[in-house]
Order: C-alpha cells, then sequence, then structure tokens
C-alpha cells in the first residue's frame, strides 16, 4: 500500500516536472530593435489603459500574469519589491493576463487574494496584444522604452524560481539589471532570457485562420461594421469601396483595433447591455487581424465594390414635421467652435414626438447636432430644478453611426405650443473648405402618449480643473424626488474628459452601476440606450463620476498650462450625464419587447 502510494506520488511529481518544462520558452519572434505598436486594453478593476499613454515615462514594465500559476503566483512578490524600488524612477509597471480561461472578475480576485491590486492587471481577452507580443509563457516580463517604443528586454524577473525549485535570493536580477540600463541609456547586455512559467494557450493559432479571404471573410465584416462611416461622403476619412483601398488602409486598421479606437463604442462591456451595440466580437477582431498578418489574400471577386453609398434620405420616411437649417460654411482647417441656430415652432396646440431623425448635411465634417426645447411661458418642465435648456430637455441628437430615435412604445417628448428649438452643431476640418446644410425630421403621435420621454443633464458646475495632473475626479448627483424609468446615458466633457461612469444609489444604500465609459472621447459622444431599463423609485440618486486628464499626457489636451472651469465653450470644461427618463415605472407594462 506504501509502495504504490510512493509510486502515484513520484509518477504526479514526474508528470508535473514534464508540463512545467514543456513551457520552457523558444527564442521568440521580437527582441533587440523591435518597436512595438500601440494598444488599449481594460485593466482587472475596469479601467482603460494604453500604452503610448505613457511616452514620458523612462520605461514600462510588462508582466505576463495567469490565474493559479504557482511561478506567477510566488514570483508577486519579487515583481512588487521591483516596482515599489522603481516606481520613483518613473518607470510604469503593469501585468497582462492573454489567458482565454481567466476573465476580468477571477483575474481581480486573484490579484486582491495575493495583495497585488497596485498594478493594473491588463486583460487581454481578444489576445491581440499576445500575438503581438507573440505571449506563450506566464511569468515572463518585457521592457519597453518609450524613447523609441523598442522592446530592450524580454525574459523572468530573476532566477530565483524554477520548476519545483526555489531559491531564498536570486543569482541574477535580469530585470532591475535591464532597467538601469534603460534608465541610464545603456545597451541591454542581456536582451532575451529563457522563462520559466505556465503556458498560454492562443486561439489564433488553433482557428484555421490561414484559410481568410477578403471576398469571402473580411468584406461582409467590413460591410456589417465599417461601411456605414467609411463610404464616399462619410464621416470617416477614408472609403472601404473595395479591395486596394482595405488593402492600402490594413495597417491602420490593424492599428485602430489593437487601441480600441475602432469601432467607435466606448462603453465597458462587463457593465449592462446595449442596443445598437458597434463593437466587434473577439473572433471577428482575431480575423481581421489575421487576415492582415497572414498577407491579406483576395479571393474571387470584390464584393465592396458593388455597394452602393447610402442615400441621404430619411430612413423613417417622409417626416410630418421637416426643419432644414441654414447653410453652414467650414474652414479648411482648425478648430471650430460651436455653431448655433434657432427655429421657432408654429403649431397651435402642444405635439408629441414618437421618433426624431437627424439628416446629416455633409457628413465629412459634421461631427454631431443637439437639439434641445426652450419652452414657452406658462410651461413647466415637467422634473423638478431645471438647470439650463442645453442640460434638461434634449430633444434629439446624431453623432456619426447614429440612428433615427423611435421612442419606446406609449412615450413621447413633449413641444409645448410656442416653443423654441436650439440648434448645437459641432464640425470638423477636412482639408478643404466645406458646407453643410443638415435637416430635423419630427415625427409625432395622433393623441398624447402616457408617458412623457424626457432627457435631463445632472450637472457639476463647481468643477475646477487644475493645470498639468492627470487624474482629477468630479461628481454630479440627481436624486429622484419620484420613480421613474431610465431607458439611456450620455457622458459628455470636453478635451479634458477621461472617463465617466454612471451609478444607481438606492434608497437602502445598496448601489448599482448602469454604464461606465472608461476612456471617453470628445470625438465620439453618444447616447448608450440600455437594452433593458431600469427602474429607479423615488429617492434613488443618479452618481455621476468623472475624471479629468489635464496633463501633458492626454494628446487631446491644447493646454495643460491651463486652469479650467465649468463653461460652453470646447476650451472650457463641462460634467454633464445626460439621462433619459420617463416618470412611473415602466417595467410593469410587461411588454419589453417593444423598446426596439
Amino acid at each position: 500500500m506504501k509502495k504504490s502510494i510512493f509510486i502515484s506520488l513520484i509518477l504526479v511529481i514526474s508528470s508535473t516536472f514534464l508540463f512545467f518544462s514543456c513551457t520552457e520558452k523558444r527564442l521568440p519572434k521580437i527582441i533587440e530593435d523591435t518597436r512595438i505598436g500601440d494598444f488599449g486594453l481594460f485593466d482587472h478593476s475596469g479601467d482603460f489603459h494604453t500604452l503610448y499613454y505613457h511616452k514620458n515615462a523612462e520605461a514600462i514594465v510588462l508582466f505576463v500574469q495567469g490565474n493559479e500559476c504557482p511561478i506567477v503566483r510566488n514570483a508577486y512578490t519579487d515583481l512588487r519589491k521591483i516596482r515599489d524600488e522603481y516606481a520613483s524612477k518613473n518607470v510604469k509597471f503593469f501585468m497582462i493576463n492573454s489567458n482565454i480561461q481567466d476573465n476580468r472578475a477571477s483575474v481581480k480576485a486573484e490579484i486582491e487574494d495575493f495583495k497585488m491590486m497596485g498594478i493594473p492587471v491588463l486583460i487581454d481577452k481578444d489576445q491581440l496584444v499576445g500575438d503581438l507580443l507573440d505571449i506563450d509563457i506566464t511569468a515572463e516580463c518585457f521592457v519597453i522604452s518609450p524613447k523609441d517604443w523598442t522592446l530592450q528586454y524580454r525574459g523572468p524577473l530573476n532566477d530565483r524560481i524554477g520548476y519545483e525549485s526555489q531559491k531564498n535570493n536570486a543569482s541574477n536580477h535580469y530585470l532591475k539589471n535591464a532597467l538601469d540600463m534603460v534608465i541610464n541609456n545603456e545597451k541591454i547586455e542581456t536582451a532575451f532570457v529563457n522563462t520559466k512559467g505556465c503556458a498560454v494557450a492562443r486561439l489564433s493559432k488553433h482557428e484555421g485562420y490561414e484559410t481568410l479571404t477578403y471576398a469571402d471573410n473580411i468584406a461582409p465584416i467590413l460591410e456589417d461594421n465599417c461601411y456605414n462611416c467609411h463610404q464616399e461622403g462619410g464621416i470617416a476619412p477614408w472609403a472601404m469601396n473595395n479591395y486596394t483601398a482595405v488593402f492600402g488602409w490594413s495597417r491602420m486598421i490593424k492599428q485602430v483595433l489593437l487601441t480600441q479606437r475602432m469601432p467607435p463604442w466606448h462603453a465597458d462591456p462587463e457593465i449592462n447591455e446595449f442596443h445598437d451595440d458597434m463593437s466587434l466580437s473577439d473572433e471577428v477582431k482575431r480575423q481581421l487581424v489575421a487576415w492582415i498578418d497572414n498577407g491579406m489574400p483576395k479571393g474571387e471577386g470584390d464584393p465592396l465594390a458593388s455597394l452602393q453609398p447610402s442615400k441621404n434620405e430619411y430612413a423613417l420616411g417622409t417626416p410630418d414635421l421637416e426643419i432644414n437649417l441654414k447653410k453652414e460654411m467650414i474652414p479648411a482647417t482648425g478648430i471650430i467652435d460651436y455653431r448655433f441656430q434657432d427655429y421657432s415652432v408654429e403649431t397651435d396646440e402642444d405635439l408629441y414626438l414618437k421618433a426624431v431623425e437627424v439628416k446629416p448635411g455633409n457628413t465629412s465634417v459634421l461631427h454631431h447636432v443637439i437639439a434641445t426645447l426652450e419652452y414657452p411661458e406658462g410651461y413647466d418642465f415637467p422634473v423638478k430644478h431645471r438647470a439650463s435648456n442645453w442640460l434638461d430637455g434634449i430633444m434629439a441628437g446624431w453623432a456619426p453611426g447614429g440612428e433615427p430615435e423611435q421612442f419606446p412604445k406609449g412615450t413621447g417628448k413633449l413641444i409645448p405650443k410656442g416653443s423654441t428649438i436650439h440648434f448645437q452643431m459641432h464640425y470638423t476640418t477636412s482639408g478643404k473648405e466645406e458646407s453643410d446644410v443638415t435637416s430635423l425630421g419630427l415625427y409625432f403621435h395622433d393623441s398624447k402618449p402616457e408617458f412623457e420621454f424626457i432627457t435631463i443633464g445632472p450637472s457639476n458646475f463647481k468643477i475646477h480643473i487644475k493645470p498639468e495632473l492627470a487624474h482629477q475626479p468630479f461628481s454630479a448627483v440627481k436624486k429622484f424626488e419620484e420613480d421613474v424609468t431610465i431607458f439611456s446615458m450620455l457622458p459628455h466633457m470636453h478635451y479634458r474628459g477621461k472617463s465617466m461612469n454612471f451609478t444607481l444609489k438606492y434608497p437602502d444604500g445598496s448601489e448599482k452601476p448602469i454604464l461606465s465609459v472608461p476612456a471617453y472621447s470628445f470625438n465620439w459622444q453618444r447616447f448608450y440606450y440600455l437594452k433593458y431599463p431600469e427602474f429607479a423609485p423615488a429617492g434613488t440618486e443618479l452618481i455621476v463620476n468623472a475624471v479629468f486628464d489635464n496633463s501633458v499626457n492626454n494628446e487631446f489636451n491644447p493646454n495643460p498650462s491651463e486652469t479650467l472651469y465649468f463653461g460652453e465653450q470646447t476650451f472650457d470644461e463641462m460634467l454633464v450625464g445626460y439621462v433619459s427618463i420617463v416618470k412611473g415605472n415602466y417595467l410593469a407594462k410587461g411588454d419589453l419587447s417593444v423598446l426596439k
């Protein structure tokens, strides 16, 4: 009996040793003089990071983390000590997890358990960065120099931990030696060391991507997800009108996928579900990048060449009322402040909108349109403490990729007789002088609906953004004095806006996040329509948390030396968390299929 147990134990130890031994790193495809392109990833806490944001660091360290890997767990203490030593030397530390079996929640639990919360873990769930860096083993370190974005070192932290073995003290401090040399502008003596860790399985090596062709696989993806903007006359800077154009822009396609700049969808995918979600699945992103990396085989035919650009017509048909705005002239270059126009609604009775549709005139320069209502005397805004018509009372809006807005069944937006519609237009330049005539189509109910659809903008007018600081948090709070149902949210800040999230705090003190936009972009502002509306009983607070980045690292920042306050112009700042609601419990109707 004892002998059989002993033999079994030997077999277990031997098989474990063989498993770990087979994961020892082979000579990597990338090491010396290799430039690392930019990428962007969510971390285990839901924050968003891009590599090139840290352009002023002395060095950037990536440590490949993996849940339950014994070598990683034993390396945490060493990594934490090195981070503490080099943080004051302006070295940025991250971990990265490319394991398909791990997810954000499990990584967060692991990191909390091992007290490593001070180092963000980048979650590479689509494995695009794993493919970029050729990650196939945990516990490996990458040292990147922001001076030229070259990879200076890849290998273990040190030689203290091996397979089934540990030493009290390391004999070789590979990572520290590499960092010292990078900081001192010296050539790395040992640029690559084999790493001992746990194997990382990459899907791109097992999904048959070598057979992908433009005609059969890639063009349909681009047509469904990109062509709406990337067509002749579209807001995008180039048209996906044939294979040659896609081939020519292929490196840019890969770059915007890795940085998550495109598609322009910025909601955290792990907080709530939304209609009209423009994001791509992990598999689709891997397919696009793998096709590019495999030389972009064309296949038979050219599906995109046969597509016809969209006609500038109303998708919902002829509106009950069409408002044609005055022509706006747009210069060839420069930053353009908002343009404003007014339109007086001439009607003898109150009107209720069931749908609105903005028909953009020139999508190559028109960035967004917002239409708000100024109520006439004798009409009170349906929500108390109205701040202004720009904040409380948005009637319609459009941004690239935007679609007509049809309000949920049984709801409508009120236009009191005698109202004035204010239009705010934001334009971007195209390199030549342009003009724009945009129109708004209004579609009315025949009778008053059961619920009035209302858009309000909880705001903080007391923001005071100091110069040169990268992380400046502020909040706005709206307390609902009666039951409401929430349908959508739109974060609004200007160039220093970094992130915004929306949280419901219920009367019993419990909280629920309903939207997080950790990588806010002034260039892409939209309403995020909840797939399932949120009921907020009377006494619930809507908490809008925003962070501003007034540092030089913020690539959109026109002047990090300025102090900023709340103001309407783009060179000022704003904190507005727009939210669309109806009074009462709309969910009690039971038929949620009417929402979209």
